[in-house]
């Protein structure tokens, strides 16, 4: 969830709230139903939960809505979770700033991957200017990529396709753009 669209709800819900309540009511009227409210609503969704968790969950929801987007990105960067781009493709290319986190992941995972090697990375290197809409198109059915982003992808080459792509399906991806005209390598 984008803080954009978390702090668009919020203004929903104070608006929503706002209609609801009567003119008339006192704060000590409004403050009376509030906590019964929020028992109702705590009651409602209460399980077998760990104290510790518990205890967190209590903490993050006293949090601003600045505070937990900066608690959200902190989370992020320590446990190295990606941003996903708003459509939500996980193939899409990663933003410029993520590729040197990226950059700094796939050199930890290299010993590991020499050991097996089963999942191999797919590199589009270049293209021949004659065939570019071919390639384009079919970069746009392989990534699920919007055609100008498709567009923008091979013009930018050389650029990872996808990664963490088993043999047989890599080696598919290759011969399909090869026979297009595209240089292609897998890693």
């Amino acid at each position: 969830m984008s803080c954009r669209y978390a702090a668009q709800r919020c203004a929903h819900q104070v608006r929503a709230a706002s209609r609801l309540r009567p003119a008339s009511a006192s704060v000590a009227a409004l403050s009376a139903v509030t906590p019964s409210r929020i028992a109702r609503r705590h009651n409602s969704t209460e399980a077998a939960v760990d104290p510790k968790i518990s205890g967190i969950v209590d903490q993050i929801s006293q949090l601003t809505l600045l505070e937990t987007a900066s608690l959200v990105s902190s989370l992020k960067t320590r446990l190295n979770i990606p941003d996903l781009p708003v459509g939500g493709f996980a193939a899409a290319p990663a933003a410029p700033g993520g590729a040197a986190a990226a950059a700094a992941a796939e050199e930890e995972e290299a010993p590991a991957a020499a050991a097996e090697k089963s999942l191999f990375t797919v590199k589009l290197v270049s293209i021949e200017a004659g065939s570019k809409p071919k390639i384009i198109k079919e970069v746009k059915s392989l990534l699920g990529l919007s055609l100008v982003d498709s567009k923008k992808f091979v013009e930018s080459a050389p650029k990872v396709m996808k990664e963490s792509v088993p043999k047989e399906d890599a080696e598919k991806m290759m011969a399909t753009l090869k026979e297009l005209g595209a240089t292609v390598t897998i890693e």
